[in-house]
């Protein structure tokens, strides 16, 4: 075992698990054990999983074992124990989408473009992790499940909508996991927990069946190193043709210069894109971060925010669809919905053809302002989220009537309005111990840049595991 490793396989990264296999020092089975055994121990507190298969793990690891005893593995995450969040269809499992309205016993007979990719190359597939009912909402709790939990503090939220896979990534229950990103699922949830997640480029990674949150709909990594981020968004990446808005494959390992720094770089700041209001410890740290980017031979300059504040258009685009979402819906089943999915949809009824029109418009101009800020800069830096992890129970600061959850999440929509890479990567603590995240936003198409720069502050500032996960 290389002496900088934890001594538990289960908090092993992605990368170091493969090089342990790559020499015979640690096997698939092991590793699986060891995170079967931490679902086993944690999850009862945390309440990330509502589906674990334990012998199709197992069967799964024993012949990723058997591979690598040949020395042939499979692709570039063969034997690694992976989740997968229950809004991503997976074969022989239900995907039942935090909700109980989606009846278990029909045919699950198909696999998702990013379960598919990662059984293909040797994944070990671990079980089903917690979401809010369709993913609507970016705390963790649903009438399917309950109340997820946030490791760093069990009485904090760990965020959504990829909860669960959040909560469990953190603490070793499984080395990779498969979020969903549609106003910020990914990247909330990592800043809440201290993980590292991207949205890709829309189209990235491909998408089946489509959301019903449309185009603004993100599949991507979410681990506990940029390393494993590179390693997953490499086997995630390309064509299906299930997805008609799949971008071409291009073959690439996204590992691949990943160390090469980020001297030269020209990096925008904004601490709050001109209207946001943040939390004075999430406002510090991420003050304190972007120092770091300067110290490492970049160019960092504090700017204007590069567009009008989106809000309002957004709210058109993710209340519109739960409409449609709740209108093939029985009456007997409208009545087990979270009521907030409810009062979302009633939101999205008030706004008309023309609104929604005028919000799509929006959109174009939004990306349009990203991509004339971008011949200048070639990242903007910003908080992840303008709040720490909220209590369990709550989705808004307050009880006004009008308060929704994107008001404390002001800086992860915008950029999936503007289809954008958009990262997430710890860089401090709140005085309660509480994680802070990062974003780090690319151009369009530019995944490696925006990894070349997590992987640069990572290195900088390492970040340490939850006291959960060391217990």
């Amino acid at each position: 075992m290389a002496q900088d490793q934890p001594q538990d396989l289960a908090l092993w990264s992605a990368t170091a698990l493969l090089d342990g296999y790559r020499r015979k020092a640690v096997s698939p089975v092991e590793a699986t054990d060891a995170a079967l055994a931490r679902i086993e121990r944690l999850d009862p507190q945390l309440n990330a999983f509502n589906l674990v298969d334990r012998e199709s793990a197992r069967a799964t690891a024993r012949a990723s074992e058997a591979r690598w005893q040949r020395g042939e593995p499979l692709g570039l995450v063969d034997g690694v124990p992976t989740s997968v969040k229950d809004i991503v269809l997976t074969k022989g499992w239900p995907t039942l989408r935090g909700s109980k309205t989606v009846d278990p016993n029909q045919p699950w007979d198909e696999d998702a473009p990013a379960v598919a990719r990662l059984r293909e190359a040797g994944a070990v597939l671990l079980g089903k992790t917690t979401t809010p009912e369709f993913g609507w909402k970016a705390i963790g709790d649903s009438p399917l499940t309950g109340i997820t939990r946030n490791p760093w503090n069990l009485a904090h939220t760990p965020g959504g909508s990829s909860a669960g896979a959040a909560a469990a990534t953190a603490v070793g229950m499984g080395a990779l996991a498969i979020g969903t990103d549609g106003a910020g699922s990914i990247r909330i949830p990592c800043s809440f927990t201290g993980l590292f997640g991207l949205k890709a480029t829309f189209g990235r990674v491909p998408a089946y069946p489509p959301s019903a949150f449309g185009l603004v709909s993100h599949v991507g990594p979410m681990t506990r190193t940029v390393t494993d981020g590179a390693l997953m968004l490499s086997v995630l990446a390309g064509e299906d043709w299930r997805d008609s808005y799949s971008l071409p494959p291009n073959g690439r390992d996204y590992r691949v210069g990943l160390d090469d720094g980020i001297k030269g770089l020209k990096i925008g700041f904004s601490p709050d894109l001109g209207t946001a209001a943040v939390d004075p410890e999430v406002a510090r740290a991420v003050a304190d971060a972007v120092t770091v980017f300067a110290e490492l031979g970049a160019t960092v300059e504090t700017v204007k925010p590069p567009f009008a504040e989106p809000r309002a258009a957004e709210l058109v685009l993710w209340s519109s669809p739960t409409i449609k979402l709740l209108s093939e819906m029985t009456e007997a089943q409208r009545a087990l919905l979270d009521p907030g999915l409810k009062r979302m949809a009633e939101i999205g009824r008030g706004y008309s053809a023309r609104d929604y029109v005028a919000a799509d418009q929006a959109r174009t101009a939004l990306g349009q302002s990203m991509a004339a800020f971008h011949q200048h800069y070639d990242l903007l830096l910003t908080p992840t989220v303008s709040v720490p992890a909220l209590p369990v129970g709550r989705d808004t600061l307050d009880d006004s009537p009008d308060a929704l959850w994107i008001d404390w999440a002001p800086f992860s929509y915008p950029f999936n309005l503007t289809r954008q890479p958009a990262a997430s990567v710890p860089c401090g603590l709140t005085r309660s111990g509480l994680p802070i995240g990062l974003q780090i936003v690319g151009r369009l198409y530019d995944e490696p840049t925006v990894l070349r720069a997590a992987r640069a502050f990572e290195r900088a500032r390492p970040f340490p595991l939850c006291p959960m996960a060391m217990a």
